[in-house]
Formats: C-alpha cells, structure tokens, sequence
C-alpha cells in the first residue's frame, strides 16, 4: 500500500558539522521514517565556493546532502525545527510516495 510522504533534502559541508547535528535530531529526537546521508565529491552554493577533493588535501569539506522521509504531517513539524539550524536556499522538499506498511 502506498502511503504519501514529503521528502526533504538538506544541503551542508562537511566543515561545518551541521550533518551530525542533524542526523542526531532526525534520528533520536524527532524519528523520521527514513533518513540517508550523501557525500559528494565537487560541489557548489550562492557563495560560488567550489567545494571539491584532491589528492592533497588535508583537510575535507565536501558536500553533505541529508535526505529524509516522513508522512507530511510529521515532516511539517519537523521542518519547524530545521528553518532555524539550517541556512536560506540550503533544503528543499516535495511530494513522494512510499510503501511504510
């Protein structure tokens, strides 16, 4: 059975440790149905900052999207949360459906 569900991507950086916080929040506070975490490999935002990897770095700050899954009512409310933690212009949501049952 098909259930509707609001999917949510989170853009961050490694540098920022942003990722952690949210993976935390997403998984013990607020219990999403599912939740995945992405590594880039280049990447760019507003700043035009190219965020990339190279033989000889030392250290990384590669893009980190944060993906997660909810039915609406619960992604509504947990967006609330996020508006605060995560910068303008860095996630993005829509409609989905998935198979929770």
């Amino acid at each position: 059975m098909k259930t509707e569900v609001t999917m949510v991507r989170v853009y961050c950086t490694e540098k920022d440790n942003l990722h952690r916080e949210l993976l935390t929040l997403l998984h013990d506070k607020e219990q999403v149905a599912g939740v995945t975490a992405f590594r880039g490999i280049a990447g760019f935002g507003g700043s035009g900052r190219l965020h990339t990897a190279g033989l000889l770095d030392v250290g990384m700050d590669l893009p980190i999207i944060i993906e997660f899954f909810d039915r609406p009512e619960k992604i509504g409310k947990v967006l609330q949360h996020l508006q605060e933690k995560v910068a303008p212009g860095h996630m993005v949501s829509w409609s989905a459906n998935a198979n929770l049952e």
